[in-house]
């Protein structure tokens, strides 16, 4: 073991010998400290930082879900009512989406006359499916509640939608509620359940574009341009 380094000192004045002196291991420039690795960081150093990592990996990983939660699959829903709206806008056709409550699985169809038709859009080739953690649990159209089994809500073409509300859970139970309002296009996303307005209020404008529609029907009528029943 090397405690020190050797050095030569001159004992007469015309250098004819010389004796080796051991000099103190903290005098030397090239010696490491003890306790200090080759890298510059000291045991003790590396040990705070093992355990500032141990306490953050014990606080962050029970957080950390290897399933998807109802967050990220309920604002996915809401990407997918948002497309499907403005696909039905902008080519100005119908279109419908289904959902598959037993399955969980979801799907849009082209609606053409009395028939319907898969969408060209690759992405909607096949129907998608919800997370295995996940499932729908109810989904109502208006009034009309179902727990079970498929429905399909309208996109028209003038970009509004039939008014629906439909609730997913995971497998701790907790809900998730989605609710379009028909008249707003707006969605609600909510962890409490969200019963649509028995009735909704309609907006004075759209009031007197109703009431000029029946009038005109009436005059429309009445001038023979549509036939008696």
């Amino acid at each position: 073991m090397v405690t020190g380094y050797w050095s030569l000192e001159r004992t007469s004045a015309r250098g004819g010998s010389c004796r080796p002196v051991c000099l103190h291991p903290s005098a030397s420039p090239f010696i490491a400290h003890p306790l200090r690795v080759a890298t510059g960081f000291t045991i003790l150093e590396m040990l705070i930082v093992l355990f500032l990592l141990t306490v953050v990996v014990a606080v962050v990983f029970p957080r950390i879900s290897l399933t998807e939660d109802l967050s990220p699959t309920g604002r996915k829903l809401v990407g997918v009512l948002r497309t499907v709206q403005g696909l039905a806008a902008t080519s100005q056709k119908p279109l419908k989406l289904y959902l598959d409550i037993d399955q969980g699985t979801y799907w849009m169809m082209l609606v053409e006359g009395k028939e319907e038709r898969i969408p060209l859009d690759p992405a909607w080739k096949i129907p998608r499916a919800l997370p295995e953690s996940i499932r729908f649990t109810e989904v109502s159209i208006g009034q009309d509640k179902r727990f079970s089994g498929r429905v399909d809500v309208s996109f028209f073409a003038n970009g509004r939608i039939e008014p629906i509300t439909l609730y997913l859970t995971d497998a701790k139970n907790n809900l998730l509620g989605l609710a379009v309002d028909s008249l707003t296009g707006g969605i609600r996303v909510s962890d409490e359940r969200l019963d649509p307005p028995l009735n909704p209020i309609i907006p004075d404008r759209v009031r007197l574009l109703l009431k000029a529609n029946q009038q005109g029907g009436a005059g429309a009528s009445q001038r023979g341009l549509v036939p008696n029943q």
